[in-house]
């Protein structure tokens, strides 16, 4: 049995990237845990998942993989069969079953006004790539993040490939059927609706949810407090199991 601390490794999701998970990281680091955040490649979720196993393989030790938005289905993949890895913490985060998709889940309930925020465009390794316009970036994504801080993601953010987004998770082993999973997210929520978050969190059997009042979907940025609550509750329930 390894009773190393694990590394919280955090999988940012589409129209993010790795410093949105600056706050979490702070409030991680205040209690003394180490994490570390991807730089998703948000090309595809086999070839995406496949990194993310990489960079466990390099850490040489059990990571808490948590995932956000599309990071979510990345992580569910990532740690199929993977013993490196202890749990899973969802944050605004899809959690599919085999074949199910980042377009599938969040049309599974209505709510969401992404698609019509988005701008598409031609890449050169083929197919689309999109983006969330500027325009509407902060009503869309960060509703609850101060405005300046809300324009810099917006043009920070990650563009993801129509292949990440309909690609259905290839293994017939979600990883939340077998280890433990926490969810967290907000119910302002206007890319993934809440409805859908609460199903799959009770389809995962979680071992807790927290669901933010007033939290937009990037929680990560305005609630970095609750979002490492979640993450730290992971952490002390995993050790628990461990010390058994």
């Amino acid at each position: 049995m390894n009773h190393q601390s694990p590394t919280v490794v955090l999988v940012h999701g589409a129209f993010a990237e790795s410093a949105s998970w600056n706050g979490v990281i702070e409030q991680l680091y205040g209690k003394g845990v180490e994490a570390i955040a991807v730089a998703n490649p948000l090309r595809g979720v086999a070839n995406d998942a496949a990194y993310v196993r990489d960079v466990i393989a390099g850490l040489d030790r059990p990571v808490l993989l948590v995932g956000h938005s599309y990071g979510g289905i990345v992580i569910t993949e990532a740690a199929a069969e993977n013993p490196a890895v202890v749990g899973l913490v969802y944050v605004a985060a899809f959690a599919p079953d085999t074949g199910e998709s980042a377009l599938t889940l969040s049309t599974s309930h209505p709510g969401s006004t992404l698609g019509e925020a988005l701008v598409a465009y031609p890449v050169s390794s083929g197919g689309n790539e999109f983006a969330i316009r500027l325009d509407r970036f902060r009503e869309q994504f960060a509703a609850d993040v101060p405005l300046p801080v809300a324009g810099k993601m917006g043009r920070t953010q990650r563009p993801v490939t129509e292949l990440a987004l309909s690609e259905g998770l290839p293994t017939g082993s979600p990883a939340w059927r077998t280890l433990p999973s926490w969810f967290v997210f907000g119910d302002e929520d206007r890319n993934i609706p809440p409805a859908a978050l609460r199903a799959e969190a009770e389809r995962a059997g979680a071992r807790g949810v927290r669901e933010v009042a007033g939290a937009s979907h990037a929680l990560t940025v305005s609630r970095p407090e609750e979002v490492a609550a979640s993450i730290l509750e992971a952490l002390s329930a995993t050790a628990a199991a461990d010390a058994a």
